[in-house]
């Protein structure tokens, strides 16, 4: 029964959220804003370097790769040393589009979390972190934290 419930509970919550962050963050998707801030977490990376963090093909990524550098969110450049490789950055607007979009996504998470009173968002959030932690990394942590 928990499972079921838990089951219909995610799934509403993460259609709400996907819809609400489809209208507020357009034209932007959210595949662009996850591209835009690896991009500026790591500076430059190569087009195959999405490819573990985003769960889609190379094929789709050059895509939105391709329709990200027409909106000018992104450019590409050549490697110097080496011509084969092309390397992904943020432009000035990429770089804007990516503060409002992460803003945008804050204010849809607070939305829905206002709801529940501060010592209850805690909660919430530590046990996601216990369901989203895998058994053998709790086990190791308990016992790295055992004197």
């Amino acid at each position: 029964m928990i499972v079921e419930d838990f089951t219909k509970l995610w799934n509403k919550l993460s259609r709400d959220w996907k819809l609400t962050l489809e209208q507020e963050l357009a034209p932007l998707t959210e595949s662009q804003l996850h591209i835009l801030e690896l991009l500026l977490e790591s500076s430059a990376m190569k087009p195959s370097d999405f490819v573990q963090h985003l769960s889609t093909t190379p094929a789709a990524i050059t895509t939105i790769l391709d329709r990200m550098e027409r909106n000018e969110l992104i450019s590409r450049e050549r490697d110097e040393n080496d011509r084969r490789v092309v390397w992904i950055n943020v432009t000035e607007k990429g770089f804007a589009e990516a503060v409002r979009g992460s803003n945008v996504r804050k204010a849809v998470i607070e939305r829905s979390l206002d709801r529940i009173s501060s010592h209850n968002q805690q909660l919430l959030v530590y046990l996601l972190t216990k369901v989203a932690t895998p058994a053998e990394a709790t086990t190791q942590t308990k016992v790295h934290m055992t004197p």
